[in-house]
């Protein structure tokens, strides 16, 4: 599925046009990045989390040619998916 199908799919479940389902969709989007952006975490209960975790710089191997590079930190967004979620994927 992507966004497109997804705006579609909210439009038919909530009854909206595909204009007004792709606004939601977009400014659900907006909140969550700019939650992350700010270092907060966003909380779904029964769907999950979505938060930031900070990545420590190291060193890692270029698979093609052996050689070692150095990586820099960096703040990488993460999703943990709640027991909700878990259970109706899982049936």
């Amino acid at each position: 599925m992507n966004k497109g199908d997804l705006v579609s799919a909210v439009a038919d479940e909530a009854n909206l046009t595909k204009a007004q389902a792709g606004a939601a969709v977009d400014a659900v989007l907006d909140a969550i990045t700019a939650t992350l952006k700010k270092g907060d975490e966003v909380r779904l209960v029964g769907f999950g989390t979505f938060a930031v975790t900070k990545r420590a710089a190291g060193t890692a191997r270029n698979p093609r040619t052996g050689e070692t590079i150095a990586t820099k930190a960096s703040i990488t967004p993460k999703f943990k998916a709640g027991a909700a979620l878990k259970a109706s994927v899982n049936g």
